[in-house]
C-alpha cells in the first residue's frame, strides 16, 4: 500500500512520519486491499492539529475521516480510531461469517440424500380406521392411501404425537 504523507504549514519530523506510518500499519488488519492512504497533517492559526486520512478502498470508494486536537499525536490516533471504526463496519458488512458453514451444510446434505423407491399400494380402497391400523403396523412417517370415496389421501404423524389426515 501506498503512503504519503503531507505537512501543511508545519515541518514533519521523522518521528511524526513514523508515528503516521505505525498508524497506517494498524488499520491494515482488516484486510480490505487498501490500495493507497494520504495523510494530511495541517496546523492551523490557533495552533491546533487537523488530521485527515483518505484511503482508497477497491470496490467500495473513499474511506475520509478528519479530527482536530492541539495534540499532533492525539489528533492522529483520534483519527486512527474512528477509521478503525469505520473501516470495520465495512469489514463486518462483507464478512458473513456464516455463509461458509451453510454452504458446506447444503453439501453435505447434497451427498447423504439418497432417493430409495418404495411400491406404493393405493390400489384397494381402505377406510379410515383401516387406513390407522396398517400405518400404526407398518411404522412410517407417513401412508398415502385410498379412501372408500375413491379419493388419494395421507395419513401422518404429527409433531405432537397424534396422527394427521389429508
Amino acid at each position: 500500500m501506498n503512503v504519503t504523507v503531507v505537512g501543511r504549514n508545519i515541518e514533519l519530523t521523522e518521528s511524526m512520519k513514523d508515528h503516521v506510518k505505525k498508524v497506517i500499519n494498524e488499520v491494515e488488519k482488516y484486510n480490505l486491499g487498501i490500495l493507497h492512504s494520504v495523510v494530511t497533517i495541517e496546523k492551523d492559526k490557533r495552533d491546533f492539529f487537523n488530521v485527515e486520512i483518505i484511503m482508497n478502498i477497491p470496490n467500495k470508494g473513499t474511506a475520509v475521516v478528519h479530527y482536530r486536537d492541539k495534540d499532533m499525536y492525539a489528533a492522529l490516533d483520534k483519527a486512527k480510531d474512528k477509521l478503525e471504526k469505520l473501516l470495520r463496519r465495512y469489514h463486518d458488512k462483507i464478512k458473513d461469517y456464516h455463509k461458509n458453514d451453510r454452504i458446506e451444510e447444503l453439501i453435505v446434505e447434497e451427498a447423504n440424500d439418497e432417493i430409495v423407491e418404495m411400491p406404493l399400494d393405493v390400489e384397494k380402497p381402505l377406510t379410515i380406521d383401516e387406513a390407522v391400523e396398517e400405518f400404526k403396523k407398518s411404522g412410517l412417517y407417513f401412508m398415502v392411501f385410498k379412501d372408500t370415496n375413491g379419493e388419494k389421501r395421507v395419513i401422518y404423524r404429527r409433531k405432537d404425537g397424534r396422527l394427521g389426515l389429508y
